[in-house]
């Protein structure tokens, strides 16, 4: 039966080019937003280069502290002394990196000036971010312990600095605001959209201006916890908590006295969002509601503009359904041909979507415009689209056969 169902669908499709025209027009373009949307969140929160391990990984970005009556808080990043306190000391943990987030500097190339993102960060740092090394090695404990002053570059940066050589830069000088610096390592670079491994240069913690020394809670560093595998992300949590729990209160920070500290380490989409949705009860009705709003554009509109097209598509088989509505043909099987039938359709402009999505995320990965970006078509995006076009043939194939399958015998053939 859905093998005859499918049959009909496709002599349907060749008999009225217009309209399946029209149909796919708007199924594939509706679609190809979707899949673009879809490998772009991939892109931003699933396990990419560099962060691999991202699902086994907490991220730490803030300290929130408030005064007894809960009226008036501070927030932000955490000193290096913090942090190698409290969280990487985690005995339930494999690795634990302290890092800077995104710092600014400059380089200079003769007059040429060139804009730097800088971070500070430790020997652990490459081992629970996997960078690919082009050149050299990362900076280890020796060079952190002996202050080295040297540093690992992007392929970016390599260019911009020393032209466009294939040439090893191991060894060389840079000089970054009036200091100069060994290149021990180059990697490929991280992209912009990931800033907890994102940089042009990586220095060890214990070069100049770092800060690491300072000894007060707040500073300018975050930190990743990675477990040892997946399902022990609850016990790295349950852990560094208790040694959060063990902050002496109240406390004094910068003239600023404080009654509760709060320190989340949260997998890496909580993260992100965490700001919003610890916020108050109108923030995050906007949040949802703009999401909302924007799944209904993408999705709700032209699922109506279709259920039109649909419709008129449907009416000129009239005759069809009277007749086998008089040989006894049931509601839920006309119902049923026509809503396969549309999901057809609709996997038809799904297959023309997911080749234009492909041409559209090379052309965003060639074109520069997001640094190092990797958008693809993996098979989470897959499956999200495959979801996406089941659901799309569904809400513009319901109304139009509900409609249809309801007409009366007579009605039917006199159309």
């Amino acid at each position: 039966m859905l093998t005859n169902y499918i049959k009909i669908a496709w002599k349907v499709l060749l008999r009225h080019p217009f309209y399946t025209f029209i149909t796919l027009f708007g199924i594939s373009l509706t679609l190809t937003v979707l899949m673009v949307l879809t490998s772009f969140l991939d892109h931003l929160f699933g396990s990419h280069y560099p962060e691999t391990k991202r699902d086994r990984s907490l991220y730490i970005m803030q300290m929130r502290t408030q005064d007894s009556t809960r009226t008036g808080s501070s927030s932000g990043p955490m000193s290096f002394k913090f942090l190698t306190e409290y969280a990487k000391s985690l005995k339930t943990a494999e690795r634990v990196t302290i890092c800077t987030f995104v710092n600014s500097s400059n380089a200079y190339v003769g007059s040429q000036k060139i804009k730097l993102n800088t971070k500070y960060t430790d020997a652990d740092f490459w081992e629970v971010a996997e960078f690919e090394f082009l050149e050299g090695k990362p900076y280890n404990e020796q060079n952190i312990a002996n202050s080295d002053q040297v540093v690992v570059i992007t392929d970016d940066f390599k260019k911009h600095y020393f032209g466009k050589t294939e040439a090893s830069v191991i060894g060389k000088d840079v000089e970054i605001e009036n200091l100069h610096y060994r290149v021990i390592g180059v990697v490929k670079g991280s992209p912009v959209t990931r800033p907890f491994t994102y940089a042009d240069v990586y220095y060890p913690y214990t070069t100049p201006k770092s800060n690491y020394q300072r000894t007060g809670m707040r500073g300018g560093y975050v930190a990743i916890l990675l477990a040892k595998k997946k399902s022990d992300l609850k016990a790295v949590q349950d852990e560094f908590q208790n040694n959060i729990r063990r902050i002496p209160l109240p406390g004094v920070e910068d003239g600023y006295k404080f009654a509760y500290v709060e320190v989340k380490s949260e997998p890496y989409v909580e993260n992100f969002t965490g700001t919003l949705l610890n916020g108050n009860k109108g923030i995050k009705t906007i949040f949802f509601g703009v999401i909302a709003f924007i799944l209904f554009m993408l999705m709700g509109l032209p699922a109506i503009n279709l259920v039109n097209v649909n419709v008129s598509r449907i009416m000129e088989r009239a005759s069809e359904i009277g007749i086998r509505k008089a040989f006894g043909a049931p509601v839920r099987t006309l119902m049923w041909q026509f809503i396969i039938e549309n999901i057809f359709i609709t996997f038809i402009g799904g297959g023309i979507a997911l080749i234009l999505t492909l041409v559209i995320i090379q052309l965003i990965n060639s074109s520069g415009m997001i640094a190092y970006a990797d958008l693809t078509i993996n098979v989470n995006v897959f499956l999200v689209s495959l979801l996406v076009c089941l659901v799309f043939g569904l809400l513009s194939g319901v109304l139009p056969a509900l409609r249809m399958s309801k007409l009366k015998i007579a009605e039917a053939l006199k159309s």
